[in-house]
């Protein structure tokens, strides 16, 4: 069966299809949604905060905290497909609260090394758009995916929180003919901090999914995978 287009299916097009994306952490599910970077990136990622209180019983973070070394790695893939980064950041559970959370995964994604960027960029999908893109927004935008992934190998990487939905697709198009100009090294970099802003997104949707779910094993994370 042919895989289902990131964008949306065209009117009239057969709905019969497999979805190459990833479903989200809310529905048993997290997907995509540039912070300055440091310009060095630091060898080790931060101590644990000193001095904080524990995560309330029960929270999403506890939960998190609590998974088997399995469950927790699985769970970080869905954030970020680099092996290496989703090691790190289970290794140095408990975490106090949120923030040192997503200080460790930024302080991962500063140093993935760039076989690890590769094959975190090898895992993505393309944003799914919500409902509503116009037919012509739909061609502009496969056409134009297309010709970025013939020119840089992988899927186009973007945070789009902050947009409506009826701003996505323009934004959306904006953003991959504006990257499509740059030079591999300058866009690789960009895509780098993109993928870091969204594996924030996807751990907050991830503890916050954990906050309602009981008894998560590392066979359930397995959901998390992409179909294909």
């Amino acid at each position: 069966m042919r895989p289902c287009h990131p964008f949306g299916s065209l009117p009239g097009e057969n709905p019969g299809c497999v979805r190459h994306t990833r479903p989200r952490v809310d529905s048993v599910a997290g997907h995509p949604r540039h912070a300055t970077r440091s310009p060095t990136l630091s060898s080790h990622l931060p101590a644990q905060a000193r001095g904080g209180s524990d995560p309330s019983p029960g929270s999403g973070l506890a939960r998190f905290n609590a998974l088997s070394p399995e469950a927790a790695h699985a769970a970080l893939l869905h954030c970020c497909g680099s092996a290496r980064w989703a090691q790190r950041v289970a290794a140095h559970r408990p975490y106090p609260d949120s923030g040192a959370l997503l200080a460790a995964a930024d302080e991962a994604s500063y140093d993935l090394s760039q076989a690890d960027l590769s094959e975190a960029l090898a895992w993505e999908f393309p944003p799914e758009l919500e409902p509503g893109a116009s037919y012509a927004a739909l061609l502009a935008l496969r056409a134009a995916h297309s010709e970025y992934e013939r020119t840089f190998g992988h899927a186009f990487v973007i945070f789009l929180d902050g947009h409506t939905p009826g701003e996505q697709a323009d934004q959306l198009l904006a953003a991959i003919r504006r990257r499509m100009g740059l030079e591999l090294d300058e866009e690789r970099a960009i895509s780098a901090d993109e993928l870091r802003r969204v594996a924030q997104a996807r751990l907050a949707d991830l503890t916050h999914w954990l906050t309602s779910a009981d008894g998560v094993s590392a066979a359930e994370f397995g959901l998390f995978a992409p179909v294909g």
